[in-house]
């Protein structure tokens, strides 16, 4: 099966379109774990733990683990969702040509699906597309402010650039394993993109912590393809769920449970509820 039929089954069974964003920053992991050999992966097992039930997928930020241990705890990470049965998609944004896109595609032996910037043209991405059953999503219509700076060009054509990247990526999905990055904070954009690729799903970031739209991010975000249970996409939020515990965490840990500590569980429950909340949110618009 293809990474978005592997989606599909996932979103019908967990009745969510949530991606959760595991971006482990190690000046905000909270104290309790700074002691663990790889804090990381402590963090992100919590996470995982407190909010597996309500994500449709996890998607790890490449940045926040580009150094040896933090290569270890992202294997751990992805071998933990797995086994929680919920795929998992790479954010790194790779783009490059030859023998080193074909090295940066190899990641694709560990996860599910991964993002990719198509500023070099589609040689460069051949090497992840060519991987039937992996999904890759191209960057589009991204959810920053400064995205605008070359996405809205305008281009000789009369449209825009990132209507082109949607038309191309159209053209790029031979194995139907293309999705594309749209932010949700640009929700017009959503809609004209959706009306270009009406069967693409689409990752659509912003919606936590950066205030985008959710009622656009599922209407325009997810797609319908015959054989699919359900509408396919995902709608990302980061810290908005895995940091909705530092209000909790400010309190001292003592320890003096024996155990598990009541308030570094109420941390981890915070995720989770922020997690289901967003899951609620974003399910009234399907």
């Amino acid at each position: 099966m293809s990474f978005f039929d592997d989606l599909a089954a996932r979103i019908d069974d967990a009745d969510s379109v949530v991606s959760v964003g595991l971006d482990a920053d190690l000046d905000r992991i909270p104290e309790f774990l700074a002691d663990h050999d790889l804090p990381r992966w402590a963090f992100n097992r919590r996470i995982i733990d407190a909010t597996h039930e309500h994500a449709a997928c996890y998607k790890p930020n490449a940045a926040f683990y580009e150094d040896a241990d933090g290569w270890r705890a992202l294997r751990e990470t992805v071998a933990y969702a797995h086994g929680k049965g919920v795929p998992v998609l790479l954010d790194a944004k790779r783009g490059d040509i030859g023998n080193t896109a074909r090295q940066y595609a190899e990641v694709l032996d560990e996860v599910d699906a991964i993002t990719v910037n198509p500023y070099m043209g589609g040689d460069s991405l051949q090497p992840f597309l060519s991987q039937a059953d992996a999904g890759v999503f191209v960057l589009c219509r991204t959810s920053n402010p400064g995205g605008a700076d070359l996405q809205d060009l305008e281009l000789a054509t009369g449209e825009p650039l990132y209507e082109r990247v949607a038309a191309l990526a159209d053209t790029w999905n031979e194995h139907g394993n293309v999705g594309l990055v749209v932010g949700a904070t640009a929700p017009d954009e959503l809609e004209t993109v959706r009306e270009i690729v009406p069967e693409i799903p689409f990752l659509v970031p912003g919606v936590g912590a950066q205030g985008g739209d959710a009622e656009a991010a599922v209407e325009h975000g997810l797609a319908a393809r015959e054989g699919w249970p359900v509408h396919v996409g995902l709608v990302n939020s980061s810290r908005g769920i895995i940091f909705a515990g530092e209000e909790v965490g400010r309190n001292t840990v003592s320890g003096a449970s024996g155990g598990r500590d009541p308030d570094e569980d109420a941390y981890f429950a915070a995720a989770g509820d922020a997690a289901e909340r967003l899951q609620k949110r974003l399910n009234q618009y399907r």
